[in-house]
């Protein structure tokens, strides 16, 4: 699933593409799970309106409409969000689930799991949101309208402070590593980055939350804000399909100190990384480096 770090490298280059366009056309699939709001009322709500600025809050992506309302965006486990033109031999081919060429890729034409389409009055591409399992989300929200979804998430994880975690960790003997996934605590967090913030930590995935200290705390949350940093700068990870706007690989899995990388020697002391699982998630660590 993109996590904070991929969805912000998609929202700095969707931005270009969709922040002062004018909606012209949308084009939908069929009613599904996919869509919180239906697409007839998309299409009602959205033609007309121009995108006033593109914002993020942990992994979702509010588009601000120039009549005050907002769209959500929300890429779930396998969502693709990208320009028409776009190169990439990571698209999927919706027959095989095989990857494309460059060629094909670039020449793509929106197929049933593309299940939104953007066109806009402006010179410029289309946009598309293809998502082969539908985990991912829109939805349209009323000017001045709370949103659920947005209502029970935590700060986002870039602001994230040792005060504000040993706050949060006080009652719970969950291991913290569950912890951090939950996104009403910080918000843009999953299984990668807290595997490799808990690394530069030096702090044990299975340990109980409420036994940090409040120094254990801060170490974990300055670990967090700099993987997350140093992921979007790398243009996140391209682990199964996740895969750039603009049709490029992200770079960041090349650098991980345990994620992916069982059996492995540790980076820093030699030793083999181990797996094994916490919360229901794989969970990557090593046994000498982390406490």
């Amino acid at each position: 699933m993109p996590e904070l770090p991929e969805v912000e490298v998609t929202r700095r280059q969707i931005e270009k593409v969709l922040v002062g366009r004018t909606v012209r056309g949308v084009v939908t699939t069929r009613k599904s799970y996919f869509f919180i709001t239906p697409p007839g009322e998309l299409r009602t709500r959205l033609v007309g309106r121009r995108v006033v600025a593109l914002n993020r809050h942990g992994k979702y992506l509010v588009a601000e409409l120039d009549d005050g309302s907002r769209l959500l965006l929300h890429l779930g486990m396998t969502g693709q969000l990208f320009a028409a033109g776009a190169r990439s031999p990571r698209l999927l081919s919706a027959e095989r689930r095989a990857t494309l060429s460059p060629e094909k890729a670039a020449a793509f034409e929106p197929d049933q799991h593309t299940h939104l389409v953007l066109s806009f009055d402006e010179p410029g591409p289309n946009l598309y949101f293809r998502d082969v399992r539908k985990f991912g989300k829109v939805a349209w929200i009323a000017r001045g309208k709370p949103n659920g979804r947005l209502e029970k998430l935590g700060i986002d994880a870039l602001e994230a402070t040792g005060d504000a975690l040993y706050d949060a960790t006080r009652t719970r003997s969950l291991a913290i590593k569950s912890v951090l996934l939950d996104q009403g605590v910080l918000a843009g967090v999953g299984n990668i980055y807290a595997d490799e913030a808990l690394f530069l930590a030096g702090i044990r995935s299975k340990r109980r939350a409420r036994t940090l200290t409040r120094e254990e705390c801060e170490r974990i949350a300055v670990a967090v804000r700099k993987v997350l940093r140093r992921s979007i700068t790398r243009g996140g990870s391209s682990i199964d399909d996740y895969v750039r706007p603009d049709g490029s690989d992200g770079g960041y899995q090349t650098e991980c100190f345990v994620y992916g990388r069982t059996g492995e020697p540790c980076r820093t002391c030699k030793t083999p990384i181990r797996r094994i699982v916490v919360g229901q998630r794989s969970t990557h660590f090593c046994p000498e480096c982390q406490r």
